[in-house]
């Protein structure tokens, strides 16, 4: 095996094991700092003897072992945790005498789903600022390197750094604990766990910034964190509600793109390239999410939208009512002008552009939404198909100027050109 293969493995092999490496490793040290660079040792470690000594058979549990070797060694330096160094040590003479059958052996087999799991409500921990959070889930749990954050987020990589020295020197003051919180705190905490991961998912779904509409690659390891926690809380209807809401929302993603990159809105794409796999896989989290039985979440009723979306096998047999009563529903629970904003597109669906447009105008003076660019954006579809396509393109033209994204302004362009010239733009 030539040196450029074996480095392709590693990178597969710590995409793949890290956030468990990491997770087991936080158990022991309970620093995640500490714990973060003892498992990034250890990759060094492989990458120094791996092309000359080849891939172990268990690549997971040598990593492991490595790592835990420095930890003793980071133990004996600073003369504390002696209790620890013992029980490391007993453990790797339990590993020279037996062998390790697997990695989840190495780490504990027991308590890696709790461990993970301890690590996803530590990285997403609220003392965190939100960007803290998004940058150290990324890092811990997905594995990604500080560039590859910087670059999916379009970003300085300094910036990257820095959040993420902060997020865990923070979390080391604040001496938050390496545990699953329970009762109320669970609810709470699981509720930024979920948030962390939809932000991931958003900005590859709608990139905010930059030259690409979609980044499939952050959807993915959102949609892949967001099964591993539907793993580890069966029984969390929100859980299986935000995988229900990412699969059917990423089934979408080849047909929001056309061929030279261009945005392709949800009522002008070929339903036939939706990925039905992904569909049907939403569907069934949806299900489970439903038969929990518990009231209906953000996340749930999110996913119920989405799937009309995803059972009409034509843009017009989409059921706009069933979708601006679940819009309404929303409203109640999670009060945002955001929502409304949604609720009001799907109104102007079901019951006409003028009963969309009142919702909208309701919405004008509205502070959070004065930068956001969807507001005139909506604003200009409404007057659009009402006819009033001088308002119609002013809305847009607005609506082109705050946006961050290059594709999305070329899009909004092109219907302001499209009102210019007496057409009403297709949405």
């Amino acid at each position: 095996m030539t040196a450029t293969p074996t480095h392709r493995t590693i990178d597969a092999v710590w995409r793949i094991e890290s956030a468990r490496l990491i997770a087991g490793l936080v158990r022991l040290v309970r620093d995640v700092g500490l714990a973060e660079d003892l498992a990034q040792d250890a990759l060094v470690a492989a990458l120094e003897q791996w092309p000359s000594s080849g891939v172990p058979d268990n690549p997971g549990a040598w990593l492991m072992s490595v790592a835990k070797r420095r930890a003793i060694d980071a133990i004996r330096r600073e003369k504390v945790l002696e209790r620890k160094h013992e029980q490391l040590g007993r453990e790797l003479e339990i590993e020279r005498g037996t062998g390790v059958a697997d990695f989840d052996a190495a780490v504990d087999g027991a308590e890696v789903g709790d461990d993970l799991l301890r690590l996803m409500f530590i990285a997403c921990h609220p003392v965190l600022s939100t960007e803290a959070r998004v940058a150290l889930t990324l890092r811990l749990l997905g594995g990604l390197t500080t560039p590859e954050i910087a670059r999916a987020f379009l970003i300085p990589e300094p910036t990257v750094a820095q959040r993420i020295v902060r997020a865990k020197r923070t979390l080391a003051d604040k001496r938050v604990p390496f545990e699953v919180p329970g009762g109320d705190e669970r609810a709470a905490r699981l509720s930024s766990v979920l948030e962390v991961l939809y932000l991931i998912f958003n900005e590859g779904y709608s990139a905010t910034a930059g030259d690409d509409w979609v980044r499939p690659a952050l959807c993915e390891e959102a949609m892949r964190l967001g099964r591993v926690l539907a793993e580890l809380t069966p029984r969390e209807p929100e859980v299986h509600g935000l995988v229900a809401l990412m699969e059917i929302q990423a089934s979408r993603l080849r047909a929001r793109v056309g061929p030279s990159g261009e945005p392709v809105l949800l009522l002008d794409q070929d339903r036939g390239a939706w990925d039905q796999l992904l569909i049907r896989r939403g569907l069934a989290a949806l299900e489970r999410a439903e038969a929990i039985g518990d009231a209906r979440g953000r996340y749930v009723l999110q996913a119920a939208i989405a799937a009309c979306h995803a059972r009409a096998r034509t843009a017009e047999q989409t059921d706009w009512p069933r979708i601006a009563e679940l819009y309404r529903e929303l409203s109640e629970l999670v009060p945002s002008p955001v929502v409304e904003l949604n609720r009001a597109v799907a109104v102007g669906m079901a019951y006409g552009p003028a009963a969309g447009l009142e919702l909208v105008d309701a919405l004008a003076a509205e502070p959070s939404l004065k930068e956001y660019h969807l507001l005139p954006s909506v604003r200009g579809d409404l007057l659009a198909s009402l006819g009033r396509l001088d308002e119609a393109g002013t809305e847009l033209a607005r609506a082109a100027s705050l946006t961050r994204n290059n594709r999305e302004r070329e899009l909004l362009l092109r219907r302001v050109e499209d009102c210019a010239r007496g057409r009403v733009p297709t949405r």
